[in-house]
């Protein structure tokens, strides 16, 4: 959701969605100024064994904000994104990206599952991304 629908994150989804009250204690324990982390809600995503995208969810039926992308896309204190253009991309890389594209975007998930693959920082794949012009989108948390 853009910057103007902080606060009403929750409107994304049917009314009647419910946390379950586990979850919601586990997110606001990780929650600063009404921000929690990507690595956190990984983190968590990982311990609880609950997919990102309910994480993703809990976190905007809470209203809390999403903070610190680890693609360095949003959320580092007031700036719109930390990562900028790679200087050059691998041929590997490159491919791999490109036969991850769906929509002409890659979705966080694809971008992540091929740092992992390739054994590069989320960052860095995500500054690959910018040099090809290459949008990424959607979140698996559902931020942007």
């Amino acid at each position: 959701m853009a910057h103007q629908d902080k606060g009403k994150f929750f409107e994304k989804h049917p009314v009647g969605t419910k946390v379950p009250e586990d979850l919601k204690q586990e997110i606001l324990k990780q929650v600063t100024d009404n921000n929690i982390a990507c690595k956190a809600a990984e983190k968590m995503s990982q311990t609880k064994n609950t997919p990102m995208s309910e994480i993703g969810v809990a976190i905007d039926m809470l209203n809390i904000n999403i903070v610190q992308c680890q693609l360095g896309l949003f959320g580092y204190d007031g700036k719109k994104k930390l990562v900028q253009a790679a200087e050059s991309i691998s041929p590997e890389l490159e491919k791999n990206i490109t036969a991850a594209l769906v929509n002409e975007r890659l979705s966080c998930i694809a971008a992540w599952e091929i740092a992992d693959k390739l054994q590069i920082k989320r960052a860095d794949l995500c500054a690959a991304c910018e040099k090809l012009k290459i949008k990424v989108k959607p979140c698996q948390l559902g931020a942007f």
